[in-house]
């Protein structure tokens, strides 16, 4: 099991092994995450919304 990532870069020469931004670089970041501004932060399930404004229309 790889390490768990930091919350936060610090940014330090050379990087450390939990450093997210090094941990996505290699492709070793959990399912699920993905670094913005330095920081870990979960992704969004993409969620259908219901009653979307796109109708269908049958043919007559």
């Amino acid at each position: 099991m790889s390490p768990k990532p930091k919350k936060k870069c610090c940014s330090d020469k050379p990087a450390c092994k939990r450093c997210p931004l090094r941990m996505m670089r290699e492709g070793t970041l959990p399912e699920g995450y993905t670094v913005k501004k330095r920081k870990l932060v979960k992704v969004k399930s993409s969620a259908k919304k219901s009653g979307s404004k796109t109708s269908t229309k049958i043919a007559a």
